[in-house]
């Protein structure tokens, strides 16, 4: 009788445990408004119908959960699912943005990425959907849609569609700029005058021979005063989506505004600098030959910016996506792999392997709290968009120069590249890699430091 009893009970609770699955099977979920869009052809609208069947559910805030949703233990899973979904996308930020344009580069590898691991939905997910497993037409419909997309939107001009491995690209040599500029806009960027002390300049935290940055911690400014935020590298910055850590910059010009500006840095402001530059004659003629409008804040930023602009580093991994396969080592080709496989590819995206996307730093692990001492700079996006959605959320920064444009990472934490690969996987993909592996992806790295102007950075 007891057996019997047993037997019953596992019987039932096997019955329970089968009925949401195929309830699944004939309730669909809710749909979201990802379903809405208008595809302009037939490699979008599959794309689209696959995102959003088995993908949507857990990477926005307006999807409707199930009408069993409302049970403790179910809802706790759902909510589990979609914060750690949202963290690393948020589909109707992508497909819905403010001002209509291309979906993002990182974006794009990401879908790839899970597409090719077939991390996506997570098994969890598929015990309670089981129509939602990827097949391999969804498969190749996602991967199309995202070759489709990066050869028409994101692929640079004179840049052969071969040379783009998955979404990498190589630096061009040059971009177009105005000679003239670019010759005052480098004055500029050497003079001291632009701070209130005439001892800082632009240079000073984003020295060129010192990989674009002052390879320091945090950046001293005027009077001793120090910044808490460590200074990006200028070298590259024109292919930046946005400018500093948290983007409040839309460009190089906007950004080229802040320092003269900040009490920390230079604690000047333009009227100032143009009463110091008024008593030199040679440079005043020099400017208005350029700008015959004469000095004014949009005339000094559009002028080193338009000199930022050519701060441009081609390196041996350029050469290697061109075709040269005898461009990167062996262990470097290790590297470049483990770098893909392990989906640093995904943030570190695009012509500069990074800067076009905001993530959180501590995907997998909580970052902050293991460091501890939270600061206002560790918001990040949040700072300047009050948004929750952005606290913690940094500029993902490029990886080109990376070995000569020490500390690393927004708090300068890390001392060495070594430290930084480690602490990135750690953190971001949630392992702890080889010895070997970590090797490897520093030799990678390596391949990514440049020449500016003949001349290899050291």
């Amino acid at each position: 009788m007891k057996k019997k009893l047993v037997i019953a009970v596992v019987l039932l609770g096997a019955c329970g445990a089968l009925a949401l699955p195929l309830l699944n099977l004939v309730i669909p979920l809710p749909a979201s408004r990802l379903a809405t869009l208008k595809a302009a052809d037939p490699v979008t609208a599959a794309a689209l119908q696959v995102l959003e069947k088995k993908c949507v559910h857990c990477h926005t805030s307006e999807v409707q959960l199930p009408w069993y949703g409302v049970l403790p233990v179910a809802r706790q899973i759902m909510e589990h699912d979609m914060y750690s979904g949202m963290k690393h996308s948020d589909f109707l930020r992508v497909f819905f943005p403010e001002t209509p344009k291309p979906v993002d580069e990182v974006t794009l590898s990401k879908i790839e990425y899970t597409t090719l691991a077939g991390s996506m939905p997570p098994p969890p997910y598929l015990l309670m959907h089981w129509n939602h497993r990827m097949s391999e037409q969804d498969n190749a419909a996602l991967l199309a849609w995202i070759d489709k997309v990066r050869k028409e939107n994101h692929l640079l001009a004179g840049n052969d569609p071969a040379s783009m491995v998955k979404g990498l690209q190589p630096l061009p040599e040059s971009v177009d700029t105005n000679p003239a500029k670019v010759a005052l806009g480098e004055k500029l960027f050497h003079d001291v005058r632009l701070s209130k002390d005439d001892t800082i300049s632009c240079a000073s935290c984003h020295a060129l021979d010192l990989g674009g940055t002052d390879q320091k911690k945090f950046s001293p400014g005027v009077d001793g005063a120090m910044g808490d935020i460590n200074s990006p590298t200028v070298y590259n910055s024109v292919f930046q989506f946005a400018q500093f850590w948290d983007g409040r910059a839309t460009d190089l010009a906007d950004q080229a505004d802040g320092p003269v500006n900040n009490p920390v840095e230079m604690a000047s402001n333009w009227d100032q600098v143009i009463g110091k530059l008024t008593q030199d004659d040679v440079f005043t003629e020099e400017f208005l030959a350029v700008y015959p409008d004469g000095y004014s804040k949009a005339n000094f930023t559009d002028a080193i910016a338009e000199y930022e602009k050519t701060l441009l580093t081609p390196a041996p991994f350029d050469a290697f996506l061109k075709g040269d396969a005898s461009a990167l080592s062996a262990e470097q080709k290790a590297g470049f792999q483990h770098f893909q496989d392990l989906g640093c590819y995904t943030c570190h995206n695009g012509v500069i392997l990074g800067g076009k996307s905001y993530e959180p730093m501590g995907l997998r692990r909580d970052y902050f709290r293991d460091r501890g001492n939270v600061v206002k700079p560790d918001y990040g996006r949040f700072n300047h968009t009050g948004d929750e959605f952005d606290r913690f959320r940094l500029k993902t920064p490029t990886l080109r120069n990376i070995a000569v444009s020490f500390p690393y990472f927004h708090d300068g934490s890390a001392n060495t590249l070594e430290e930084a690969v480690e602490t990135m996987v750690k953190y971001q993909v949630g392992k702890k890699p080889q010895a070997s592996q970590t090797a490897e992806i520093t030799a990678f790295l390596h391949s990514l430091t440049g020449a500016y102007q003949g001349k290899m950075l050291q």
